[in-house]
């Protein structure tokens, strides 16, 4: 094909936006050009729409402004079986609630939210998987707070990484470690592990940094010590004075 014909496929198309190839075609058949639909389609030169954001660049773009809930299960020692709701700000992977109970009703989840965002500290959006406890008056709760959900597909936990890299965290680092005997035990080992996790815990998303921003302490600080955290399991390294 010439490049008259070629020039004469772009303006067509730059002129006529709504124009496809089968339309094209037909006017150059018209105008006595005989070429394959084909070819014109070939020569078309639509500009690219840009791509639409992938769920990675949304939840980087508003990981300010988000928060992800889920639940997970833990068995006791004596085969009851319970369930921990943890509530996670993305910013600075902060840990802003968590409760335990036997019973995850709807109400006692959306008491849990409103603690979790008391006052004007909801952030925009409220990432969650589609679980039969976010049911009825869920939605008019969230909303009531100013927060938009966003919810993941069926079956995808991948789709909330964060809190489900947090639950990980929380089962190889302290849960698999130790025996749970009831709410009360459960909920004291949560609380010792989620102090070290804030304030201790360097994560690599964070440049190696806590999500409680550690200083860093020089060498003329003084010597290296151990403190114990989560009775043991793992410890904080600071400079003391001699």
């Amino acid at each position: 094909m010439g490049a008259e014909i070629r020039n004469l496929i772009w303006n067509m198309s730059q002129a006529n936006p709504l124009w496809g190839a089968p339309r094209i075609h037909g006017e150059l058949l018209k105008l006595g050009i005989e070429v394959a639909q084909s070819t014109v389609a070939k020569y078309l030169r639509r500009p690219r729409k840009p791509p639409s954001q992938t769920w990675r660049t949304f939840l980087t773009n508003h990981m300010e402004q988000m928060a992800s809930i889920d639940f997970f299960v833990v068995p006791t020692a004596t085969f009851r079986i319970l369930f921990v709701f943890v509530v996670l700000s993305h910013a600075r992977r902060r840990v802003l609630h968590f409760q335990v109970t036997e019973h995850p009703s709807q109400e006692w989840t959306m008491q849990q939210i409103r603690e979790a965002f008391p006052w004007d500290h909801a952030g925009r959006y409220l990432l969650r998987d589609r679980g039969a406890t976010y049911g009825g008056d869920w939605l008019a709760m969230t909303k009531g707070i100013g927060m938009e959900e966003v919810i993941t597909a069926p079956r995808s936990p991948w789709q909330n990484p964060y809190v489900e890299r947090l639950i990980g965290s929380i089962r190889h680092e302290c849960l698999d470690h130790i025996i749970v005997w009831n709410e009360r035990s459960l909920r004291r080992t949560l609380q010792s592990y989620f102090a070290y996790y804030q304030r201790s815990r360097t994560h690599l998303a964070l440049g190696k940094d806590a999500p409680e921003s550690r200083v860093v302490e020089k060498p003329e600080r003084g010597r290296v010590v151990a403190i114990p955290q989560v009775g043991g399991l793992h410890h904080r390294y600071q400079r003391q004075a001699a």
